[in-house]
């Protein structure tokens, strides 16, 4: 079966019928769907599948152990998300087991296909989780008791999922498995649009995090309450999200987004509480993006201050500028004839482990240059190259 094939398999798992595409989040029923359909595939290319403390999955051809090559990506999305992001690296990995299987070889050293828990952090707000935990990045106590938009926690999804919460954390054992991680992803902008390339190896990540602003105001009655009596925080929210944009475009190659705003209570007729929104910042160069962020803060507090109210700032996540391992790097353009190399904002897993294990990226097309949204796209052609490119770099690199 081949990648474009696997994806066709997985098509009307976790359709958002309200936002369109997909919304397939961690412990929810479309991700446990597809948590199945993978270990099964796994098994039809004998694969040795188990699950680690943290709710990831490895699939091992051969015995598990030291030095392994590892490849693999998530099967999670954003709400109302693309086919492709996530899914398009694991059925690539599946597919090029298959592909190298056919041929005869056989691996040196141990190796494994990984699926990785909680990429997008859709459902609980910190991307990558399922790699942050593996490596130590996140504090275990914050990831259990990280809230999804309807109150409830990780540790209570896990727990219904089937999963134990209590085992979350820092796995030095399956870290030190891993000899070297290749992730193929689905291009999440035009770059190999403007170059008419079909695949690309990853160059850098541009550092990148997520913060809550939480404006605390008076709530009160919509209509009873004269404009001179109110303390609105939805005035300084709305004043924020004007300033993200403005700051934003003063700092070159800067990338800020507001996409998530809620007030509470929430109802038409009152005057919020309190609103929450949550700023995604992503800046090229180590330390900018903190400091756009601390002028956006600034420009909140003042917008807070002027309408009686005040805001809270807390960062739920942040990774700096990551590099892709320059040996690897060079060995996977090497074997795929000097391909393009690419820069991305978007974060990946790879970027997670790259501080711990020698990391690279392989890109695929997506003509329309969109991602995170039902329009994210990839011709079957190319997916399919993609994965032989995957299937001729995990060769050379497990020998």
């Amino acid at each position: 079966m081949t990648a474009s094939g696997l994806l066709d398999r997985i098509a009307d798992v976790g359709r958002d019928r309200a936002r369109g595409g997909y919304s397939r989040h961690a412990f929810d029923s479309a991700e446990g769907e597809l948590r199945e359909w993978f270990i099964a595939e796994a098994g039809w290319l004998d694969l040795e599948v188990e699950t680690d403390r943290n709710g990831n999955i490895w699939a091992w051809w051969g015995s598990p152990g030291p030095d392994a090559t590892v490849t693999g990506s998530h099967l999670d999305s954003v709400p109302g998300g693309g086919a492709f992001d996530g899914p398009l690296g694991v059925v690539s990995a599946l597919d090029a087991v298959g592909i190298l299987q056919r041929k005869g070889f056989s691996p040196a050293k141990p190796f494994a296909v990984v699926v990785f828990a909680e990429e997008e952090g859709g459902r609980f707000g910190v991307p990558c989780l399922g790699s942050r935990l593996l490596t130590g990045s996140i504090d275990p106590d914050k990831a259990r008791n990280l809230r999804d938009p309807d109150g409830n926690t990780l540790a209570d999804a896990a727990s219904r999922a089937g999963f134990d919460p209590a085992r979350f954390g820092p796995d030095p054992e399956a870290l030190s498995r891993i000899g070297r991680f290749l992730e193929l992803h689905v291009e999440q902008g035009r770059g190999l649009i403007d170059l008419g390339a079909p695949v690309a190896v990853g160059s850098t990540v541009i550092a990148h995090g997520r913060w809550r602003f939480s404006f605390q105001g008076q709530g009160n009655h919509a209509g009873a309450t004269l404009l001179s009596d109110r303390h609105d925080p939805m005035l300084p929210a709305a004043l924020t999200i004007g300033a993200v944009r403005k700051l934003a475009a003063s700092v070159p190659d800067a990338r800020a987004t507001v996409g998530r705003l809620v007030p509470t209570p929430g109802g038409t007729n009152v005057i919020a509480s309190t609103v929450d929104l949550w700023l995604d910042a992503r800046v090229p160069g180590s330390g900018l993006t903190e400091a756009l962020v601390e002028e956006i803060a600034g420009a909140a507090e003042e917008a807070a201050a002027a309408e009686g109210c005040t805001v809270s700032v807390t960062k739920e996540s942040y990774s700096d500028t990551v590099t892709f391992d320059s040996g690897l790097r060079d060995r996977m353009s090497g074997v795929l004839g000097g391909v393009p190399e690419l820069p991305t904002g978007a974060g990946h897993d790879a970027a997670i482990l790259a501080p711990h294990v020698p990391s690279g990226m392989l890109y695929v097309r997506n003509p329309t240059g969109i991602s995170h949204s039902p329009e994210e796209f990839a011709e079957a052609a190319d997916v399919d190259a993609g994965a032989r490119a995957l299937a001729d770099v995990l060769e050379n690199v497990a020998k």
